[in-house]
């Protein structure tokens, strides 16, 4: 089980003190955030792609190959990286180039992106979004995986006897997962070429993304890549954690109202009970993280979401040190416990198919 954190770059005022940081304090934060990640011994830092304010994270690769000079173990990977309005050249490129620079320490996660404008600044229609999922990962597959493409599609000009440079450390793509929240094709995509699937289930009720992962898995055995229950699951989470719960609660709540994504609305009890977020103890924290397999079944990748909402970075740096000391060692014994035998603890790589997926 790889456990580690994700952001999704936003630049939020803290309610507390009605401080705004800056783009440049926020990039900076990520930075000691992924340090201490590496340093209290999870595996993964993640980070998110957005367009527009209030986010930083125009340029994932740029901050994950400045982490990736001041880590050493870590891997680096992307929360999401847009499939749908990045080139799948510039795609190929710029992870293979990350691949060299951290000596293979790099994935990423593909996925639509949940910003409508964001499509025409780069040419692109929303209404094409699903096609152009399909087309491009397509594209970066044979981008990879083959030294000279020759490729014609709908969305972007032909390509005739093309390499992409520089070709993936040893020959070996970086392993892909593909994320969704509501999108059965993209769980189809994974399937059908044996990648990851990661849902990020930290806003909706459980049995919403039951439905798409156990799609995932029975799709994953129908392409051979293994029994249902040995796919590549990944999910989200989210934590406060205090000594004390009622602390945790107290402290955490005016961050909770104020939130951009889920503030001014439901009762922060209310929220917990439906998604995975965990505000309380860090037993509480175990308790509903191992949850999650009871819902989800084995699982390979779990991410938190930790420094969003105008926490400081002063209060993410102690949640994780927290984290390390009194939740980490209990979350991977009994993960490791609990696994059978034949499903894997970590995500593989596999043999890709020739040709193409479409739509299920």
């Amino acid at each position: 089980m790889e456990i580690g954190v994700f952001t999704v770059s936003d630049v939020t005022r803290n309610p507390l003190t009605g401080k705004t940081p800056t783009e440049g304090e926020r990039i900076k934060a990520a930075v000691a955030i992924a340090k201490k990640v590496e340093e209290i011994g999870m595996d993964v830092y993640a980070t998110g792609e957005h367009h527009n304010p209030p986010f930083y994270a125009s340029s994932p690769t740029t901050i994950l190959g400045y982490i990736a000079a001041q880590t050493e173990r870590i891997k680096l990977s992307t929360s999401t990286t847009l499939i749908t309005t990045n080139d799948p050249v510039k795609i190929a490129e710029d992870f293979a180039t990350l691949q060299h620079l951290a000596d293979g320490r790099v994935d990423l996660i593909l996925g639509r992106g949940n910003t409508g404008p964001v499509y025409p600044w780069f040419g692109k229609n929303q209404q094409d979004s699903v096609e152009l999922t399909i087309e491009n990962y397509n594209l970066l597959r044979q981008l990879w995986d083959n030294d000279v493409v020759n490729w014609e599609g709908k969305f972007r000009t032909p390509l005739r006897n093309f390499t992409s440079t520089p070709r993936p450390l040893d020959g070996v793509a970086p392993f892909v997962w593909h994320g969704s929240i509501r999108t059965p094709e993209v769980a189809e995509i994974a399937a059908y070429f044996g990648d990851g699937f990661f849902a990020n289930n930290i806003f909706w009720p459980k049995e919403h993304y039951q439905q798409l992962i156990g799609l995932y898995r029975e799709r994953y055995a129908h392409y051979g890549h293994g029994a249902a229950d040995q796919a590549i699951v990944g999910l989200g989470g989210q934590f406060f954690m205090a000594r004390k719960s009622q602390d945790a609660i107290k402290e955490f709540r005016p961050f909770f109202d104020n939130a951009p994504v889920y503030g001014h609305g439901p009762r922060m009890e209310d929220f917990m009970a439906q998604t995975p977020l965990t505000v309380g103890s860090p037993q509480e924290v175990i308790e509903k993280t191992l949850s999650f397999q009871e819902y989800f079944g084995d699982y390979q990748r779990q991410l938190f979401l930790i420094d969003h909402a105008g926490l400081p970075l002063k209060t993410v740096l102690n949640q994780l040190d927290l984290f390390g000391e009194l939740v980490l060692p209990d979350l991977r014994a009994e993960f490791a416990k609990r696994r059978p035998a034949h499903v894997p603890d970590k995500p593989v790589h596999t043999t890709h198919k020739p040709g193409s997926v479409t739509a299920a």
